[in-house]
């Protein structure tokens, strides 16, 4: 072994501690270790920086701001709403309907972001339908994470598979090169957690503290002039927006209109009590016609003679009205919230009931939240105010509805050019964010907020320990001492061996930094072998995703942890089975597809 491998292998040594340690931040060890490969000569700067324009990177961070505009524009939460229409009332049907419908969505969009649209969607469907919420989430953070062996772009590690295999002078692969393994794993996950129900623990959710996001607030809605609501029926604006709200009362001239039925129609300067989500109160304003009731009759009233600004540039807090609080049992036009506090009551929540009337009549309760629109040089002192116990960020998002259907074609278009070759992938997914941005699918501030830094680092930071694997020889000594034992294994064992050995490490480990240690070896055992590298690659890359033994192997699966109550006892009873098998139906597809194996097994004469 050579001074330069020696030196290596500290720095590796040294940055996998780190690793696991869980001392630094990941994306932080990966610069260290940048760093140290520089100083000590293993590699020049070129080399050293490869990793921020690789395609890798460039195509993860297009990804984040392209799922992003889906978000933003309420796709991914109207598809996540029709699944969980669709799952129906039973466990059986719930899972699988859940499942391939999770994973089509990770396979364009990122997973952990698809498992937090999905996870309140399940708990809310678990709690209606009384079905024990352990039984659920877990199958579908499964199928989430599943889902990202469905496109070359829904992983890091695939993405770095390619790059390497390019590197080392073999053909890199294309989008759905790894579409068919994908499937089958999705199929044969979805089929073990339907037959398998029985390994999943049976354990009610956490119950939701009031300082959580909560599902539906009161607002109101005013009819402005103009609006294209005129004219039209109650019935037709609860069909438009069925998905989205629920009409509680509605108003005309300040006073409750005897007569609600469905034909009745509506006209300018009608209010409508709503029991609304998040989202939709912070999206309102891009409803042509429609307004917040009280943003409209107070956000022009001079305050201080000074001029109040306009919503887009005010910020919506929410806050509990506390034990003993002077508000209790006084009505919100009473307390008179604008010239008392410089702020306006947009929203309510209140646990128990149906609330009817005008929302400025309603005589408040100890642990009613409101939803609060104003300055934030008015909105802090409230924080410290002894009518009020707690003040939060009200965590509903923006959501520009109406460009949709350019989020989806530019998605659409994203992985078309990508995927026949009209542009370079890493080309098409950049113009494909670009487009978002200009497209106004998604603002500019949003986009750059939801990348996720640490992964982008990480991934630049983590590209040259392969580099510096290959070049001081160090990945060709590990496949030559592998081959010494296994020269004689049949090519599955082999890959099996591929696929185990990124599945334990990935435990520890990012699956990025795990393909980029691995894959290396994984070449060299190739050459070794005279075989084509990619079903090696292939396998350490899905081993290093698809593994499901603990649940700190996948983000994903730590969302779920605390709401499915889940132990790591039950990852480990549900993730040993399903990974054993994920691994063999890996293998004998990887053989399928790249050596000419049998895509069916042979029965026996």
């Amino acid at each position: 072994m050579d001074p330069q491998q020696i030196v290596f292998l500290l720095i590796l040594g040294g940055a996998l501690a780190l690793f696991v340690s869980g001392r630094m931040r990941v994306d932080l060890v990966a610069m260290l270790a940048l760093l140290a490969l520089g100083l000590t000569g293993i590699l020049d700067a070129r080399q050293l920086l490869a990793g921020f324009s690789s395609e890798p990177a460039i195509i993860v961070a297009s990804v984040f701001v392209l799922s992003a505009g889906l978000s933003a524009t309420g796709i991914t939460d109207r598809i996540g709403a029709g699944i969980g229409r669709a799952a129906g009332g039973s466990e059986w049907r719930t899972i699988a309907v859940v499942m391939p419908a999770t994973a089509a969505l990770a396979a364009f969009s990122h997973h952990v972001m698809v498992t937090a649209m999905m996870l309140p969607i399940l708990m809310r469907l678990a709690r209606e339908r009384k079905l024990p919420v352990s039984r659920l989430l877990m199958p579908m953070s499964l199928a989430a994470s599943l889902g990202t062996t469905l496109t070359l772009f829904s992983a890091p590690a695939f993405l770095l598979a390619s790059d390497l295999l390019k590197r080392g002078g073999a053909e890199g692969l294309d989008i759905f090169d790894i579409t068919p393994i994908g499937a089958v794993l999705v199929l044969l996950g979805t089929t073990y957690m339907l037959l398998g129900r029985w390994l999943l623990p049976r354990r009610e959710g956490e119950a939701q503290a009031p300082e959580l996001r909560l599902e539906r607030y009161y607002t109101e809605l005013l009819v402005e002039d103009g609006s294209p609501w005129i004219g039209r029926t109650r019935a037709e604006f609860e069909q438009a927006f069925a998905e989205r709200l629920q009409v509680a009362d509605w108003l005309r001239h300040g006073m409750r209109r005897r007569r609600q039925a469905g034909d009745s129609p509506l006209a300018a300067g009608d209010v409508l009590l709503v029991r609304a989500p998040p989202d939709e109160i912070a999206s309102i304003r891009d409803e042509p016609g429609l307004a917040l009731h009280a943003v409209a009759k107070y956000g022009d009233t001079p305050r201080e003679g000074r001029q109040a600004e306009l919503l887009g540039e005010e910020q919506l807090v929410q806050a509990v009205v506390a034990p003993h609080s002077e508000f209790i049992g006084r009505s919100v036009a009473d307390i008179d919230f604008l010239r008392t506090l410089g702020v306006v009551v947009v929203g309510l929540w209140r646990r128990e009931g149906w609330l009817h009337g005008e929302l400025s009549e309603m005589r408040l309760e100890e642990g009613d939240l409101l939803v609060l629109w104003g300055r934030q040089a008015d909105v802090q002192p409230l924080a410290t105010h002894r009518g009020f116990m707690m003040l939060m960020p009200f965590q509903g998002r923006r959501q520009t509805r109406r460009r949709a259907p350019l989020a989806v074609a530019i998605m659409v278009a994203t992985v078309l050019a990508a995927a026949t070759g009209l542009l370079a992938p890493q080309t098409a997914f950049l113009a494909g964010a670009v487009a978002m941005v200009v497209g106004r699918c998604v603002a500019i501030e949003q986009a750059y907020a939801g990348i996720d830094v640490r992964i982008f680092v990480m991934i630049a930071g983590v590209i040259p320990l392969g580099i510096a694997m290959e070049q001081t020889g160090t990945a060709q000594a590990v496949a030559d001492l592998l081959m010494a034992h296994a020269a004689q294994w049949p090519v599955f064992v082999l890959l099996l061996v591929m696929f185990g050995t990124a599945a334990l490490l990935t435990q520890i480990l990012s699956d990025a930094a795990t393909t980029v240690l691995l894959a290396p070896i994984a070449l060299a055992v190739a050459e070794s072998l005279g075989l084509p590298p990619t079903p090696f690659v292939v396998c350490t890359a899905m081993g290093a995703v698809a593994s499901f033994l603990t649940p700190i192997g996948h983000h994903g699966n730590l969302l779920i942890l605390n709401p499915g109550r889940y132990t790591f006892g039950d990852f480990l009873r549900v993730g040993v089975p399903l990974t054993t098998a994920i691994a063999l139906a890996t293998a004998w597809m990887a053989r399928a597809l790249w050596l000419g194996g049998p895509l069916l097994p042979s029965l026996p004469g």
